[in-house]
This record gives C-alpha cells, sequence and structure tokens, in this order.
C-alpha cells in the first residue's frame, strides 16, 4: 500500500501518528534513542551515592596510635630480676654452706676465736672437783667438773655452776647466758630459740659487760640485743660443730640444778 502525499513533492517520511499512550515505565518514548537526552532525562548519570559500582574511591581506614603498655613489661622485669635474685641467694648460700664450719665461724663480726687466741685454756680440759677459777668470764673452754649441765633445750631462771657448764661445751653445747636484769621480752626472744632443741641452754649470768653473751667449746660472741642475727649465725655455726667429743657426746641426763657451786656428790657417767 502506498501512502501518497500532497503536493506530488518529493517522497516524505511519514508522520507518526500519536495513539495519547504514555509509554511504559523504563522503556524509551517511541522515537527515541537509547542514551539520548530524553532516555536519560532526570536520573544523574554517575554512580549512586552510597553504591560500590566503579569510580568510588575506596576509604583508608584511620590507624588510631597506641601508647606502649609499660605494666605487663614492668611485671615481667621485676619477676625476671625476683627469680634471679632468688637463684643468686640459692648459689651463695651453698657456696657458704660448703665452707668449713671454721671459716664460717671466722666469718661472724666480733666473735673470739680463743682456740687461736688460747691455745692453752682450749686444750686443758681435765676432769676436776671443786670451785675452778676461769680466766675467760663466762667460761668458753678449760677444766671442768665430771658431770655436765643438762643441755637438752633447757632454760634455767637461775645461775648454773661453770664448772658443770663448762663440761657441756665440750660436748658441742652453745651456752647463752644473759644479764639477770635483761627485759623480759628480750629473754622470751633467747628463750624461743634455745628451749627444746638439744646441745642448747640459756641461763642469766652476773656481771656480763654486755647483755648477752654466747659460748661454744673455744668461742665467744657478744651482742647488746636478742634481735641480732649473728645469734642465729652463731647457733648454725657452732652448735654440735665445736664438739671435742664428737657428734655423739650427750647432753641429758645431766645436772639440772641451779646454783653457782659444782656439786661434786652428784656425780655423772664421765664423758
Amino acid at each position: 500500500m502506498s501512502i501518497s502525499t500532497p503536493g506530488g513533492g518529493p517522497e516524505r517520511r511519514p508522520s507518526v501518528v500519536s495513539t495519547g499512550k504514555k509509554p511504559a515505565a523504563g522503556r524509551p518514548a517511541a522515537g527515541a534513542k537509547p542514551g539520548s537526552a530524553k532516555a536519560g532525562a532526570g536520573k544523574p548519570t554517575g554512580p549512586r551515592p552510597g553504591a560500590g559500582g566503579k569510580g568510588r574511591k575506596p576509604v583508608t581506614p584511620v590507624k588510631v596510635s597506641q601508647g606502649r603498655s609499660w605494666g605487663p613489661i614492668a611485671l615481667f622485669v621485676a619477676v625476671g630480676v625476683l627469680a634471679v635474685s632468688i637463684i643468686g641467694y640459692g648459689a651463695w648460700a651453698a657456696f657458704q654452706g660448703s665452707k668449713p664450719w671454721e671459716d664460717r665461724a671466722a666469718a661472724i663480726d666480733g666473735i673470739v676465736n680463743f682456740r687461736e687466741k688460747d691455745k692453752k685454756l682450749v686444750e686443758g680440759g681435765n676432769h676436776q672437783r671443786g670451785s675452778i677459777t676461769y680466766s675467760v668470764l663466762p667460761p668458753v673452754a678449760g677444766p671442768h667438773n665430771d658431770a655436765w649441765q643438762n643441755c637438752m633445750g633447757d632454760v634455767y631462771d637461775a645461775q648454773i655452776a661453770n664448772e658443770h657448764a663448762v663440761h657441756s661445751l665440750e660436748h658441742g653445747t652453745v651456752w647463752i647466758t644473759h644479764r639477770p636484769d635483761l627485759p623480759a621480752d628480750q629473754v622470751a626472744k633467747l628463750k624461743e630459740k634455745v628451749q627444746g632443741k638439744e646441745k642448747l641452754m640459756l641461763s642469766p649470768f652476773e656481771g656480763l659487760d654486755k647483755p648477752i653473751s654466747l659460748q661454744a667449746w673455744g668461742y665467744q660472741l657478744k651482742v647488746d640485743s636478742a634481735d641480732d642475727g649473728r645469734i642465729d649465725e652463731f647457733i648454725k655455726t657452732l652448735r654440735v660443730n665445736a664438739s671435742v667429743e664428737g657428734p655423739n657426746a650427750l647432753c641429758s641426763g645431766g645436772i639440772t640444778a641451779t646454783g653457782t657451786a659444782p656439786r661434786d656428790g652428784n656425780q655423772m657417767p664421765q664423758g
């Protein structure tokens, strides 16, 4: 079928007849070319805000700089120092303990070693009756009574006879003496160190030039206070070790009475 145009002029494109209907949504109007202004009218051509399409610049995360945590570091250092100290002290104590007891005794500040100072006094350990005059008071060695003073951790509330006490020293006892007027709390501390422990004994002693005096066979140490750490060191080093009759010398079965006069009538088995 041919369509004629008025005037018989050159052939022209047929006119588009409008039907009065709107184009469907999303479809271009009739005669519009894809990509034309009409097709995209009113719509942005760039990427939608918030969409993750091409052309969106990635957001770089912001790094927050945190200060160094010193707490765990300090704790670690403290633990390390403590461990090294413990190991070091243990090694030192083991080394000290391996020394001969004579060397450990010589290291006690203020100790007097009569084994070197007066060898004749220390060697004269024979038994004899009656009262004996001692050049060192409290005595540390020399002749003594046949009977020893009981030294099973005994605490005496009055002075004891030197002649019996020296025999106990010969058996390896440490004899602690104190002024009769030493404060009760100080006496209690000394008592705690002695009571119930074999080869230790405690008694008051008149005329001391220091509040407390410790004796072992051939050794003496004088201190001002029961809190002096050298007391424990003296006991640890010289108890038993200072014996001249060996570690099995008896402390039980001795004289338990107090008084400064020796008891010749109550003789114990010789030792």
